[in-house]
């Protein structure tokens, strides 16, 4: 399941166009976030990691922030 939702994550980055992507005011972006979150602390507490970052993205929000 893990590998699935990161290939979700992978697929979105693909797919998403540009201009929604590069308007990510974080370092890393959401969707890298997201997939070390899974990888440092399992799927359930790395994508509740994930989508509260997706939450903060909004002004004036922003800048370096790692799992």
């Amino acid at each position: 399941l893990r590998r699935s939702v990161i290939g979700g994550v992978l697929l979105y980055k693909v797919l998403a166009p540009a201009h929604v992507r590069e308007r990510c005011r974080f370092q890393p972006t959401c969707s890298t976030y997201m997939i070390l979150a899974i990888n440092k602390y399992g799927l359930i507490i790395g994508v509740t990691k994930g989508i509260k970052r997706l939450l903060r993205c909004k002004p004036p929000n922003g800048g370096e922030d790692y799992p």
